[in-house]
């Protein structure tokens, strides 16, 4: 029996490289297994790791991002080509993605159903994310019109176990159970070399998602089955690949769907129920983003409503009982003057990193004190008629800060995520390995300047430890796979957190981390991937683009190249690219992501032939200064 294994990699580094070590630390009783990795022009390193980690592993580095659909092709057609004129009977095919974790008796079981019953065409497992809770898109039926609309809708998630209104997720299967079902997620999805050269490959029109929709549909119109096998389980961080509240992810994702219900549901019987499908796909993935926007503006309005309302207070009080007379001030006053003030502080705060998450005191005041300095500079400029009151300036500046320290204790106080004041720092962990295991988590922990009030225990399962913690970290090199799912499944309901350090990388991997993928940088390369720097490096990127296009009168004539001076200004400033980029694009150095640049670090040295590009890259990303932007900008100001 052979079993090729196929990975589509994109800038997901670390968990590609605990993927690969569970594949290859499997139980697989003499089945022959390949390991292909199709990586989609990563710039994390990901192609280094795999070239010195796992030189067994057939590598496909991309120069440009295929998409899921074109790299899985990739590798499925070297595999087809290979067993050419071959008997197919034995040979299995599992497309994986690069943010799971295998049991270790994960690949024996699904390959000993398969080879018991041939009639399956595909399979797929019992998936469970990093926080113990089972993801129903393990099983899914076909997404017909009315299936979709009623997951559009959500009728799917108030009645999740409906036979009509759950079949998107097929709620009404139990999970615990093999049965036999429509779709099966690419995340982790099992077939044989005989099934590929009868259905074909995957659909390249996909550029991500709905192509197992796709693929697995014709895996069941060719006469085969689809079965989920719970009886095997995989650990899938879900959505550690993407991004999925970027516009980016939603865009693509109901695109993908749009395409599905074109291929499926584009004939006459079917195109008035196709039309309304595609108005409702579109509608909701433009309610996802605007729900996206909602949640980051909800904050700041707060805040300002509180700040506003402060000034106003302020302002009454001191006219009634300072200047004897309630209605000093004009109507101007206070719906004009006092919403800028407000807005002129809280932007001053955001600028100072005070709307980072976990927010910081200090950040906060720094912000309030930088815009009420700037208040009273701009107020001793007006003209004296208009100059209303310093007091009032300066009280309200006051207030502003409480009223923003005070929100975010409220939030502390009702736990909402990435407010807790111990989110990071003076945290309890419990942290569940070998002696010598919990020495290098405290170690990885003091390099990521965490220091927790840990709760440490020896043995390797939590068994009856019932203490409060926010925090349990597993180590993979003595704990089972088995035992972390086990264990996170029986802990789900409580309020806490479950980190994984691998066993080959000095990393903690979870759900809540990947959200920050600064965090997982250990060796010094947080100064350009802190929030703080990317804010500072888009707003630089903004504010240059808006400088360059109103001074174009006048540069564009000085150009060199003047074809590409506009194009620029406006890629840069829809945020396509940024001003300044890595001077070595192709290096194989693990540098965090950046967006391209139309300018490079090297161009900070124009005349120096053949500089060490690696050496530049590497000190622009650990001492990032929107400084370095400005220099290279203005030295290359003519070469745009």
């Amino acid at each position: 029996m052979h079993l090729s294994v196929v990975i589509v990699n994109y800038n997901v580094r670390h968990f590609l490289d605990q993927c690969l070590h569970s594949l290859f630390h499997s139980e697989l009783d003499g089945v022959a297994l390949e390991v292909w990795v199709v990586d989609n022009n990563s710039d994390d390193g990901s192609v280094s790791m795999v070239r010195e980690k796992y030189p067994e592993v057939h590598l496909v580095a991309n120069k440009v991002n295929r998409g899921f659909s074109q790299a899985n092709n990739q590798a499925l057609r070297a595999i087809l080509e290979k067993e050419d004129g071959q008997p197919a009977t034995g040979h299995y095919v599992l497309i994986l993605n690069p943010d799971t974790l295998v049991e270790t008796d994960t690949l024996r079981r699904c390959l000993n159903y398969m080879r018991h019953h041939p009639e399956c065409g595909g399979l797929g497992v019992k998936m469970v994310n990093a926080d113990g809770i089972y993801l129903r898109e393990s099983k899914r039926g076909f997404p017909s019109p009315l299936t979709s609309f009623y997951k559009i809708c959500g009728l799917a998630s108030m009645f999740p176990q409906h036979p009509r209104y759950a079949a998107y997720y097929m709620g009404h299967l139990d999970p615990d159970e093999v049965n036999e079902v429509d779709i099966l997620p690419g995340a982790f999805l099992l077939t044989s070399v005989e099934v590929l050269r009868h259905v074909g490959l995957f659909d390249e029109s996909y550029f991500m998602y709905a192509e197992d929709v796709d693929f697995s549909w014709r895996i069941h119109k060719a006469g085969y089955r689809n079965i989920y096998f719970p009886e095997a389980r995989i650990l899938h961080y879900k959505g550690e690949c993407t991004r999925r509240e970027t516009l980016s992810y939603v865009y693509t994702f109901y695109h993908a769907m749009a395409i599905f219900t074109r291929h499926y549901f584009g004939d006459g019987r079917h195109r008035a129920v196709s039309l309304l499908l595609h108005v409702g796909i579109w509608m909701r993935a433009l309610a996802g983003w605007l729900h996206r926007i909602a949640l980051r503006l909800t904050l700041p309005t707060a805040d300002m409503l509180l700040s506003f309302a402060g000034f106003a207070v302020i302002k009454k009080l001191w006219a009634t009982y300072w200047l004897c007379d309630a209605n000093y001030y004009p109507a101007l006053y206070t719906w004009a003057v006092l919403p800028l003030y407000s807005l002129i502080l809280l932007t001053s705060v955001y600028l100072s990193g005070g709307y980072d998450k976990p927010p910081r005191p200090l950040k906060i005041a720094q912000g309030v004190g930088l815009g009420a300095l700037a208040l009273l500079a701009f107020y001793s400029l007006l003209d004296e008629s208009m100059r209303y009151s310093r007091a009032i300036v300066l009280m309200g500046s006051i207030w502003t800060l409480v009223s923003t320290l005070m929100l975010r204790g409220v939030l502390s106080a009702l736990h909402v995520d990435g407010y807790n004041r111990r989110s990071q720092r003076h945290r309890r962990y419990l942290i569940v390995g070998s002696e010598e295991q919990q020495q290098r988590v405290f170690n990885l922990l003091g390099t990521l300047g965490i220091v927790p009030r840990s709760v440490i225990t020896t043995p390797h399962r939590l068994g009856d430890v019932t203490q409060h913690v926010d925090e349990v970290v597993f180590c993979a090199r003595d704990i089972p796979l088995s035992d972390i799912l086990d264990d996170t499944m029986a802990w789900r309901k409580r309020r806490t957190n479950f980190r994984i350090v691998p066993a080959t990388d000095d990393v903690l991997l979870g759900s809540k981390y990947t959200e920050c993928p600064e965090q997982l940088y250990v060796d010094d390369f947080a100064r350009i991937t802190s929030a703080a720097s990317r804010r500072n490096k888009r707003l630089f990127d903004l504010t240059a683009s808006l400088l360059l296009i109103t001074l174009s009168p006048a540069l564009f004539w000085l150009q060199k190249h003047k074809k590409n001076y506009f194009a620029h200004c406006f890629q840069v400033f829809a945020g396509c690219k940024s001003w300044v980029g890595y001077s070595n694009c192709d290096a194989d150095t693990p540098l965090p992501h950046i967006k391209a640049g139309v300018l490079r670090t090297c161009d900070r040295m124009p005349h120096v032939k053949n500089p060490d590009m690696a050496l530049l890259d590497r000190q622009y990303s650990q001492h990032y200064r929107v400084a370095t932007d400005f220099t290279i900008l203005m030295i290359n100001i003519l070469k745009l």
